[in-house]
């Protein structure tokens, strides 16, 4: 496989939440196109649109989708059970957003051994050449765009940075690839003595607010801040505000670019930017991915990049941008 770029609670399988479509019509050779989708979790908006907007596309396309999710962006038993369910319901090919790199590939593995075709959506494999293909963000790319950002208006506002990255979970490589961009945007090596303080938050929202406050505990000083996605930044926000912290003062990142946080939380300035990804870009290229090659078509191979674009009212210098009406047009689309 070529022209791939590499990026960066288990609970019981019983609580697995499971949900099949009905049956939605049959291809044009009357037999039957089954396809699945497995998210991370449905506390995030993010998932819910991915899920939704495959479905819209599988009606569209005459195809039935088996939809799982798990309990958060780190229950990898969830999505263990969710591929050998989905396998045994007749799934031609499954698209999954991998909530661990390199634990669930065994299960993958299993599913191809079984003729399933599998691509990665939103989060890489390890290797990323283990599945048929993958779609996604350029997260290194997203890291990057906030990182520059960030570090612009570090300059303008004249300020020492003092930064805390809060992060997803090891073994995430999207995560990660999220990390790595920022360092790299910002113009500073891991173990620089600008970051003050490192903290994971499984992109959950109550974790983000309490490792933030835990990192303002002991570093009140902090004026950078960088978020994996805009869960964690949205719990940040809320320590900060408990700490009295002055937003005017501090500089906040993140990546998703979320209808929600765009509207309440971009626009009136608390995240100053945010790097958007296209979700709906994912679920949709990858049902109809699927649908193509159950029906005889070409099968996916390689990465697809389904886009990035940095969204702020409060633009920096040579960091290319939209502003917030863009963002709310288009959030999560393309």
């Amino acid at each position: 496989m070529t022209g791939i770029k590499t990026d960066g609670r288990q609970l019981a399988g019983s609580m697995l939440l499971v949900g099949l479509v009905i049956t939605l019509g049959a291809c044009s050779d009357d037999e039957a196109v089954t396809v699945g989708l497995i998210t991370k979790q449905e506390v995030n908006p993010y998932w819910v649109t991915m899920r939704e907007v495959a479905e819209d596309t599988a009606e569209n396309n005459d195809v039935t989708l088996l939809t799982a999710t798990g309990t958060s962006d780190v229950d990898v038993r969830s999505q263990q059970a969710a591929l050998q369910d989905m396998v045994d319901k007749g799934a031609s090919g499954i698209l999954i957003a991998p909530t661990h790199s390199t634990e669930l590939l065994p299960a993958i593995e299993a599913a191809q051994e079984q003729g399933v075709l599998v691509i990665a959506v939103d989060t890489p494999v390890d290797p990323v050449d283990a599945v048929a293909a993958y779609f996604a963000t350029d997260n290194e790319a997203a890291g990057r765009l906030v990182g520059q950002y960030a570090a612009v208006k570090a300059a303008e506002m004249g300020i020492e940075p003092k930064i805390a990255m809060l992060d997803l979970a090891p073994g995430i490589r999207s995560g990660e690839a999220r990390h790595t961009g920022f360092l790299e945007g910002f113009g500073i090596a891991e173990g620089d003595p600008a970051i003050v303080a490192m903290a994971d938050t499984e992109g959950d929202r109550e974790l983000g607010e309490a490792r933030m406050a835990e990192i303002l505990a002991e570093h009140p000083d902090v004026n950078v801040i960088y978020t994996v996605n805009e869960p964690a930044a949205l719990g940040a926000l809320d320590a900060l505000r408990d700490a009295g912290v002055s937003l005017n003062s501090t500089i906040l990142v993140s990546i998703d670019g979320g209808c929600q946080a765009i509207k309440n939380a971009v626009r009136p300035g608390d995240i100053d930017a945010t790097a958007m990804q296209f979700p709906e870009n994912m679920a949709r290229e990858g049902v109809r991915a699927l649908a193509r090659a159950a029906r005889g078509g070409e099968k996916p191979s390689g990465y697809l990049n389904t886009g990035v674009e940095l969204i702020t009212d409060d633009p920096a210098p040579g960091v290319k941008s939209k502003d917030v009406a863009f963002g709310v047009r288009n959030c999560w689309g393309d």
